[in-house]
């Protein structure tokens, strides 16, 4: 059986900007665990493509400000999961970068409930107007600036996504590192439910 579950990644910058994806991350994401990938641009690398090609047998990508030796890519996509209509883009395309209302727009304009982006190299997830948005981060901690502070770290993350009907679950993996040094992954839920204060039609 398929496994429903979708990862979620973007900006791995590999080997540019980060040797590879942390091996904590690599062993959650070993093949027949995964049914579909959602990638937002910037591999960089064609190595990468083959190996998240080895992941999962469905990958959608679209292009990042970086994949110049990929100019076929698509800017935006959209796919569907349930009654779910997901949209995804790099972000790059977004004026001003990561802004809600700008990110609102797109999401109307590719008539979407779930947008996709990436660029910042942060995680985020929020519900807007009815729609909800997801940024995974970079799955390989590559180095960004102007999203992180000074001397701040960046942590590596991604998502999976479990989609039944109109709810989609969202599972954060971030890479945290702790006073000693020492690397573990935390995890978080965040769920989302299309039009959730429409109740189900009685019986006439």
């Amino acid at each position: 059986m398929t496994s429903r579950l979708v990862l979620v990644l973007g900006d791995l910058f590999i080997p540019d900007r980060a040797p590879d994806i942390p091996a904590k991350f690599k062993k959650l994401l070993s093949p027949g665990k995964i049914g579909e990938i959602l990638c937002l641009g910037n591999l960089t690398s064609p190595s990468v493509y083959e190996y998240l090609r080895g992941i999962a047998p469905a990958l959608h990508i679209v292009k990042g400000d970086f994949d110049v030796d990929a100019p076929n890519l698509p800017l935006n996509k959209v796919v569907q999961h349930g009654s779910l209509r997901i949209g995804i883009t790099h972000g790059h395309t977004i004026i001003p970068p990561g802004d809600p209302d700008s990110l609102l727009i797109a999401a109307r304009h590719m008539d979407v409930d779930v947008l996709l982006w990436g660029g910042t190299h942060r995680f985020e997830a929020y519900e807007l107007e009815g729609k909800f948005f997801v940024n995974p981060g970079t799955a390989s901690g590559a180095i960004s600036t102007g999203w992180w502070a000074e001397g701040e770290e960046v942590t590596p993350s991604f998502c999976l996504m479990d989609v039944q009907g109109d709810v989609l679950v969202l599972y954060v993996y971030q890479l945290k590192t702790d006073e000693k040094g020492g690397e573990n992954v935390a995890v978080e839920k965040v769920s989302f439910r299309k039009n959730p204060g429409l109740a189900a039609p009685t019986p006439s």
